[in-house]
C-alpha cells in the first residue's frame, strides 16, 4: 500500500522541487490538488486529513492555517516554513546531528525543516557545542552566500531581468543587514549558544549552490585547539552519516584556481565540511544545493526517516 503524500503550496520554488523529486516513486501516491483549488480551505483540508504526509511549502501564516485545518490523527507534517523552527513541540528536522535527533524525526508526527543558512551554521557548530569544545558564550560570526533561488519566485524573476544587465545585481549582494535575519533563532536555539550570532548572508548571481563559514579565534576558545584538533572533532561526529562528508583537513582538492566553489554540490543532498587554518584561526565552511540539502532534499530525507525507509531513497 502506498503513502498517501500532499505538497500544500506546490506552486513555490520549494513545493515544485519536492513534488519533481517525488514524482517516480513508487512507494508513494501523490495527492493533487487542482491549481484553482490551492487556497481552498476546505479542499487543502480533504487532502490535508487523507495524507500520511503532507509538506508545507507556504509562509508562515498558511503554514499555520494548514495544521489548524487537520482533523486527523495519523497525518504527518513536514514544514518548510519559519513558522515552528523554534517550536517546542516541533521536532527539527536535521537527523545527522545526534542519535537522538534522528530517533525523534523518526517518531513525530509534527517536524519542521531548517533554513538553507541555519543548516550550514548548526552543521559546524552544533558538533563543536555538545563536545564542550567551544563555550556557548562564544561570539559566532557566520557568513553564507547563496545562490539566488532561495529567494523564491519574486527574487528569481528579478534576477532573470536584471542579473546579467545590472552591474549592481550582477555583483554578490549583502542583505539582512539590519542583523534579524529570520534564520537567527533557530541558529540560536538549535546549537545550544547563547548569544545570537553575526550573521551576514550574501546574494550570488547564481541560480543554486551555497557556502556557509564560520570563522573561529582559537585565543577566545575554553581550552587549547588547533585547526586540526577542530577538524578531527567534525570528523568523529559525522564520521558515519551518508550525506554529510568531512573532507580531509586543508585538502587540495577543494580549491580549484584559488577559490572554493559555492556549486559543487548541486543537485544534490550532500553537505561537504571544509576545515583549513593554523593554531590562532580556523577557517570552517560547508557547501551545498539551497534547494537540495538546504531545503527539499532535507525534507525528503526527514520523510524517508519518518515513514520508515532508507533515507537515501529518491535521493
Amino acid at each position: 500500500m502506498a503513502y498517501k503524500v500532499f505538497v500544500d503550496g506546490q506552486a513555490g520554488t520549494t513545493g515544485l522541487e519536492i513534488r519533481e523529486r517525488l514524482a517516480n516513486r513508487s512507494e508513494l501516491q501523490i495527492l493533487d490538488i487542482e491549481p484553482e483549488l490551492r487556497k481552498d480551505i476546505d479542499a487543502r483540508k480533504a487532502l490535508i486529513d487523507e495524507s500520511d504526509i503532507t509538506f508545507l511549502c507556504l509562509p508562515d501564516s498558511a503554514s499555520k492555517e494548514s495544521v489548524s485545518l487537520c482533523s486527523s490523527n495519523t497525518t504527518r507534517f513536514i514544514d518548510a516554513s519559519t513558522a515552528f523552527r523554534t517550536a517546542d513541540d516541533w521536532t527539527y528536522g536535521i537527523a545527522e546531528l545526534s542519535n537522538q535527533h534522528r530517533q525523534e524525526i523518526s517518531t513525530t508526527k509534527r517536524l519542521s525543516n531548517p533554513g538553507c543558512h541555519a543548516t550550514g551554521f548548526i552543521t559546524l557548530v552544533y558538533p563543536l557545542i555538545s563536545s564542550k569544545s567551544i563555550s556557548k558564550d562564544y561570539p559566532f560570526t557566520c557568513y553564507s552566500i547563496t545562490g539566488y533561488s532561495g529567494g523564491g519566485k519574486q527574487l528569481i524573476a528579478e534576477y532573470s531581468e536584471k542579473g546579467y544587465n545590472d552591474e549592481s545585481w550582477n555583483a554578490p549582494r549583502h542583505y539582512a543587514v539590519a542583523l534579524q535575519h529570520k534564520h537567527i533563532p533557530e541558529m540560536t536555539k538549535r546549537t545550544g549558544i547563547e548569544y545570537p550570532p553575526f550573521f551576514s548572508p550574501i546574494l550570488g548571481n547564481f541560480y543554486r549552490g551555497m557556502l556557509v563559514t564560520v570563522p573561529i579565534h582559537t585565543r577566545l576558545l575554553n581550552k587549547k585547539l588547533s585547526a586540526q584538533d577542530i577538524h578531527g572533532i567534525l570528523l568523529e561526529h559525522y564520521k558515519d552519516q551518508h550525506f554529510i562528508k568531512v573532507a580531509p583537513f586543508a585538502d587540495s582538492a577543494i580549491i580549484s584556481d584559488g577559490a572554493i566553489s559555492a556549486t559543487a554540490c548541486n543537485n544534490s543532498n550532500d553537505l561537504e565540511i571544509i576545515v583549513y587554518g593554523h593554531e590562532d584561526q580556523v577557517f570552517l565552511a560547508c557547501r551545498f544545493d539551497n534547494l537540495g540539502k538546504g531545503a527539499s532534499g532535507a525534507a525528503i530525507q526527514n520523510m524517508n526517516i519518518m515513514l520508515g525507509l532508507d533515507e537515501s531513497t529518491g535521493l
